[in-house]
């Protein structure tokens, strides 16, 4: 049984890192997703297996015991345990398949936020709980004082975790404002607790009262909580798809320091997959946003408004029709959609892709430009357009498509505000100044869809809605497009 756990598990974290390779290209995410499910699957039977074979004779650990020793004191829970965990599972995927059919795309990233603090409340659960049930004897020297390591730095990232999703699902959702809650010495207070987090945690590892010990990782747990809350709190709404990725990761590392508490191999090497993974794509949408990861986990962007011109008066905009604006589209040669936030809130993903459709029927090269921060989530607008049926050649990430603006007709921006803002590299004052953006100036046209003239998420204002080549079309994205793909029908219908 042992041997049959371990090839099973090991199965199960091939497929876990095939479909990380999966997901990384458009054209196999759909397979990296199905092998992702069938390596939980396999992992999730193995677990059940591990419990049923620890009923025939040792527990869950003797089970993958090199040493192959059974302690059959503890056997006869394994049926009864197995049962719950059945049950937990209907349970849990009945809930699973309700959310999953209820949610929206436009809610996905508060979902991947929520159950990022799932994850860390586990391994706060599981630690607390597993400290408890076998707390380390006397003559436990090295490999006690190495289990409680394990044990209290699991606790203290899965409590990180936990709140600090929790804030983020409350910020992407509306529930809790996006600005940035900056209080005094913010940094003096995050790094008292984390000071004080060390000194109990030195206090756990050496004490010998088991009372004594669940005191102080309770006491660790809850400054973990206070430090993820006060964390995600002074992290602006500009910065929140950094943070999803990097709670992401925080989330990973949580669970390979519960796989070393339990020595489950395959939740080390699932937890370091994960973790790895989000704190590679934490550092890549840093640089795209110019970035330091420090500066996003210090906090304090966010919340600069600046709607008035630098002469102290309002500056002026010019406004177009979807009349017009389909004119134009069907004068160009090439245009260029970039899609943003308000495409997804709108659900405006599916008339967009029939404009591309009568474009391209009538000789004129349309194709997608998407920055690697749009929207709320990575890659939140390559899984809309991938929704929308919309053909993958045509959907380029910035690096391949900035060079192609000077000599496009027009930019169709829908939704989007600060991944086009000129500000980031021409106004020092700026407080994105610096970032990679698209340059959507340089086109001939830019046409903007957009509710009103307000500031985007991050609360940056944006010169681009000033130019002389830029018109805005107001009103909510679904209906703007609507109309758009109307005046485009009519104006291609045969005369």
């Amino acid at each position: 049984m042992q041997n049959l756990v371990l090839l099973a598990w090991l199965i199960s974290g091939l497929f876990f890192i095939i479909s990380l390779g999966g997901l990384s290209q458009h054209q196999s995410s759909r397979r990296g997703n199905l092998f992702g499910m069938l390596g939980m699957a396999i992992a999730v039977a193995a677990a059940i297996l591990w419990l049923f074979g620890s009923g025939s004779g040792g527990s869950a650990t003797d089970v993958l015991d090199p040493n192959g020793q059974a302690n059959t004191s503890v056997g006869g829970l394994a049926l009864g345990t197995a049962i719950v965990l059945m049950g937990a599972l209907v349970v849990g995927g009945l809930i699973g398949t309700v959310l999953a059919a209820r949610v929206e795309m436009t809610a996905m990233p508060e979902l991947v936020a929520i159950l990022h603090s799932f994850v860390g409340l586990a391994a706060v659960l599981v630690g607390v709980s597993q400290y408890i049930g076998h707390p380390p004897s006397a003559n436990e020297v090295g490999d006690g004082i190495l289990h409680l390591g394990e044990t209290v730095v699991g606790v203290f990232i899965g409590g990180v975790t936990f709140t600090g999703s929790v804030v983020a699902w409350g910020k992407l959702c509306g529930r809790v404002s996006s600005k940035s809650m900056l209080i005094k010495g913010r940094h003096y207070v995050n790094l008292g607790v984390i000071l004080a987090c060390i000194v109990f945690a030195a206090g756990f590892l050496v004490t010998q009262s088991t009372a004594i010990g669940v005191s102080l990782l309770v006491i660790i747990t809850l400054l973990s909580f206070v430090l993820g809350a006060h964390l995600v709190m002074a992290i602006g709404g500009a910065d929140m798809p950094v943070v999803v990725s990097m709670l992401n990761s925080y989330s990973g590392w949580a669970a390979a320091a519960t796989g070393f508490m339990l020595k489950i191999d395959l939740l080390i090497v699932t937890g370091a997959l994960v973790g790895s993974s989000g704190a590679i794509l934490s550092y890549i949408m840093c640089r795209a946003m110019n970035r330091s990861f420090w500066s996003v986990i210090l906090g304090g962007f966010g919340g600069e408004v600046a709607v008035v011109a630098s002469d102290g008066q309002t500056r002026k905009h010019h406004t177009t029709s979807a009349l017009e604006t389909a004119r134009w589209l069907l004068e160009s040669s090439e245009v260029i959609i970039v899609p943003g936030y308000g495409m997804a809130v709108a659900q405006a993903q599916h008339p967009v892709r029939e404009i591309c459709e009568i474009l391209k029927q009538r000789g004129v090269k349309a194709r997608f430009a998407i920055h690697p921060v749009a929207g709320r989530l990575p890659g939140h607008m390559n899984v809309l357009l991938a929704e929308a049926n919309v053909p993958y050649d045509v959907v380029l990430e910035m690096d391949e498509i900035n060079d192609d603006f000077p000599h496009t007709g027009v930019v169709l921006i829908i939704g989007a505000n600060d991944i086009v803002n000129p500000g980031a590299q021409d106004d020092p004052t700026s407080p994105i100044y610096g970032m990679p953006v698209l340059e959507v100036w340089k086109a001939e046209h830019v046409v903007v869809l957009k509710r009103s003239m307000a500031t985007g998420y991050s609360g940056v204002d944006n010169p681009l809605f000033y130019l002389d080549n830029t018109s805005m079309l107001f009103g909510d994205a679904k209906s703007s497009v609507d109309r758009l793909l109307q005046e485009l029908k009519s104006l291609s219908a045969p005369r």
